[in-house]
């Protein structure tokens, strides 16, 4: 069970810590809504600061012609050349698996061997945090965090419905927060004394949209909220969406 599917209160049971090193990201290249035909993958991988903040991101992507090869503007293709972005979907290892294995490649090699494939590095510019909202955490606080996710693609409105069933978001919305645009779905959980919401909105005139989560922690369990982040940032790669970017507002 995932984040998307757990009720508020219980889906901190599918964030707890591993330890484990986060999976890469797979994508299937020469996907429209007109044909099926697979051309390609690309394998990808976001750095970050200790804050959580993106710094960078490496990438791999293989054909049956070339194997695998490295290209920094391959990535920044998908997330801002329109053409190309209508070509790649989101997908999971284990379909990407069985694609590589039916264009002839055989095993797709595991995390670590495909992490030697990253060449060209891309750098992400980040700056110090912005302010959104209260400077000061609510009482039983000793730290207010928010980040925002920003993501390519689109959403169809049956996929929102959906993830606001999953998430139980109030028939009324959430209210926006000034200089925001309106939440259109939204959920929260507790963790061990810790709480955390997030909000999906149109940001940037609406040509992306925006994944606002706000931590209120009460421990010092840190890596609790970067995992809250990630599993939120792959439900939303579930449902098609790309992320481009993590910054933190406060």
């Amino acid at each position: 069970m995932t984040i998307d599917s757990l009720p508020a209160g219980r889906a901190s049971a599918a964030l707890e810590v591993t330890g484990a090193r986060p999976q890469l990201d797979y994508y299937l290249v020469g996907v429209s809504d007109s044909t099926s035909t697979v051309e390609g993958i690309v394998v990808e991988e976001f750095t970050r600061d200790r804050d959580l903040v993106t710094t960078g991101l490496d990438s791999a992507a293989w054909t049956p012609q070339a194997g695998w090869w490295s290209s920094g503007a391959l990535s920044r293709d998908i997330r801002t050349n329109p053409q190309m972005l209508a070509r790649v979907v989101p997908t999971s290892r284990r379909q990407a698996e069985d694609v590589h294995r039916a264009l002839g490649g055989g095993q797709l090699p595991d995390e670590a061997l495909l992490r030697t494939h990253f060449l060209d590095h891309q750098p992400i510019a980040s700056a110090p945090p912005l302010r959104l909202g209260p400077a000061q955490p609510p009482a039983g606080f000793h730290e207010r965090r928010v980040y925002r996710v920003l993501f390519a693609k689109d959403l169809r409105p049956e996929q929102v419905a959906a993830l606001r069933t999953a998430w139980r978001t109030p028939a009324a919305g959430t209210s926006a927060s000034p200089g925001t645009s309106a939440s259109v779905a939204s959920g929260h959980l507790d963790g061990h004394g810790d709480q955390f919401s997030w909000d999906l909105r149109r940001v940037g005139h609406t040509l992306a949209w925006g994944l606002d989560v706000t931590a209120l922690l009460a421990t010092g369990a840190t890596a609790a909220l970067g995992s809250t982040v990630s599993a939120l940032t792959n439900v939303l790669r579930q449902h098609g969406l790309i992320p481009v970017t993590t910054e933190r507002f406060s």
